[in-house]
């Protein structure tokens, strides 16, 4: 009688334990696979400050705003609030399904779309207006894309860390919540068409 019970017991530990770590394995890897990457983009959330730093660089502009590596969409919210039709790119699936939750409790879901996509994958040429949450690294290689990609009457607003080759029109901010806005018309010598 022993025997058959132990057996019974083993089995729902080891079904319990298997369980657990496979929700373990399935909640972890959306985290910890973009820190594999040549470049780790860690997900860092936008203070209530940094925000309104972009939202000021926005004042006067209308048109597209796509956040590159929105997390969890505080950026394409606040966008949305204010107007813009507001689309955030991230590779974080569970990121991307809270941001869509956040859009849809805030009443702008129907001014937001969130994408799981990789930046590297994805042409911006239909956005006037970018917002970028980079690291260093990866900056270099970015410029040039969004350079190749963009219309002249683009403004790219980068948070945290500045592009390396362009020269702001705009700065705001201190610290972490230093914000740098590029109009692409300058940094291209051409005019808005």
């Amino acid at each position: 009688e022993g025997g058959p019970r132990r057996r019974r017991w083993g089995l729902l530990v080891t079904a319990g334990v298997g369980g657990t770590l496979v929700a373990l394995y399935a909640a972890a890897t959306p985290f910890v696979t973009p820190a594999l990457r040549k470049v780790c983009l860690p997900f860092v959330p936008a203070t209530a400050t940094q925000i309104q730093n972009v939202l000021k660089m926005l004042e006067n502009r209308s048109g597209s705003l796509v956040d590159i590596g929105s997390g969890d969409g505080r950026i394409v919210i606040a966008a949305a609030k204010r107007g813009f039709k507001a689309v955030g790119y991230e590779l974080n699936p569970w990121l991307v399904w809270y941001s869509r939750y956040r859009a849809w409790r805030d009443g702008v879901h129907q001014n937001t779309k969130f994408y799981i996509s990789d930046l590297w994958k994805v042409s911006f040429s239909r956005y006037t207006n970018v917002v970028v949450f980079g690291v260093p690294q990866m900056m270099p290689q970015l410029e040039k894309k969004l350079q190749e990609e963009l219309e002249c009457n683009a403004r790219i607003i980068a948070c945290r860390f500045p592009f390396p080759c362009w020269i702001p029109d705009y700065t705001t901010g201190e610290g972490i919540d230093t914000v740098w806005a590029y109009d692409l018309k300058h940094s291209r010598g051409c005019e808005t068409k």
